[in-house]
């Protein structure tokens, strides 16, 4: 049976993985040539449900929707009744007697999409739920470097910074070991948790972990609003002791490293202003991506038939 939703990387297979890059290429091929919009979703209505802000991954599915033929509607928390203390099953509830085909959904609590999903008939898409997962992220992550080694297997990627409150580290992480990618962890040690996916390395020292000879080096963006402690002095110490400095672009750049980050950047915490012109730099592609993966994903959900719970 085609899956109904898509709410995180590890109920995946490797086959569904496999086929939704595979479907991706084509996508990426349609708008980066002359034909811009395809009737594959045409008559769909895509609802943009987004409790947590967001540029990127919003704008990226709303793009897809749009090149997909969908209709997109933008449900703005802060001027519904969800402010009046409305709950989300009573919100959902409303969206669904409008006949929404696709409901894309971030919220900061972890697990909520799937609760969403298992009280509608629409398809609906993990855009992010606190620490948990980010499929979509991963996917294009997966994409992107599958578009510079075509063959993933025993390639190393290092995920550089805060490990434990990040969901792009949990799901990109996740979708490059389905993948046979070897994956390390680097970062301050409070924020490398000791517990987590199995064959991962961890460490807490940067130029150990250069000496594992990592083919790629994923930055996360600090994200002091969902620390609640402060784990380092300062994001100059930060950047001092883990960021891509100038002297350590230059060992990245000799090495031939890719470096990839989910966004936005910070500049002078996570890299230097250098990196942003790296030939290997993989930042805009992954922007770019991300449509294509999103429009595979939007094209390849079927609703199930019947009532929800």
């Amino acid at each position: 049976m085609p899956r109904k939703d898509l709410l995180d990387i590890v109920s995946l297979s490797r086959e569904e993985v496999d086929h939704l890059l595979d479907q991706a290429g084509p996508f990426k091929e349609l708008f980066t040539r002359s034909v811009k919009k395809v009737p594959a979703l045409k008559g769909k209505c895509v609802l943009m449900l987004f409790y947590e802000p967001s540029t990127r991954t919003h704008s990226s599915f709303e793009v897809a929707a749009k090149r997909l033929s969908a209709d997109v509607t933008n449900f703005t928390v802060e001027h519904s009744s969800v402010v009046k203390g409305e709950s989300v099953r009573e919100t959902i509830d409303t969206l669904q007697a409008m006949r929404t085909d696709f409901i894309i959904v971030r919220h900061k609590m972890a697990g909520l999409p799937g609760v969403i999903a298992r009280h509608t008939r629409a398809c609906v898409v993990n855009a992010g739920d606190g620490s948990h997962a980010h499929p979509t992220q991963a996917l294009l992550d997966a994409f992107t470097l599958r578009e510079v080694y075509p063959d993933l297997a025993g390639r190393r990627v290092l995920i550089v910074g805060d490990i434990l409150h990040s969901r792009v580290a949990r799901s990109t992480s996740q979708i490059l070991k389905k993948l046979g990618v070897e994956v390390a962890y680097l970062g301050p040690g409070p924020l490398v948790p000791k517990v987590g996916p199995e064959n991962i390395r961890r460490f807490t020292d940067y130029n150990e972990a250069m000496r594992w000879n990592p083919n790629a080096l994923y930055l996360l963006r600090v994200q002091m609003e969902r620390q609640e402690a402060q784990f380092f002095p300062s994001l100059r110490e930060y950047h001092k002791v883990y960021g891509v400095t100038s002297e350590r672009f230059r060992q990245i750049a000799d090495q031939g490293i890719y470096i990839m980050h989910p966004g936005p950047v910070n500049r002078g915490v996570e890299l230097c202003d250098e990196v942003m012109n790296y030939p290997r730099s993989l930042i805009n592609q992954q922007v770019e991506n991300g449509i294509a993966i999103r429009m595979a994903v939007l094209y390849g959900l079927k609703p199930h038939n019947g009532e929800s719970d």
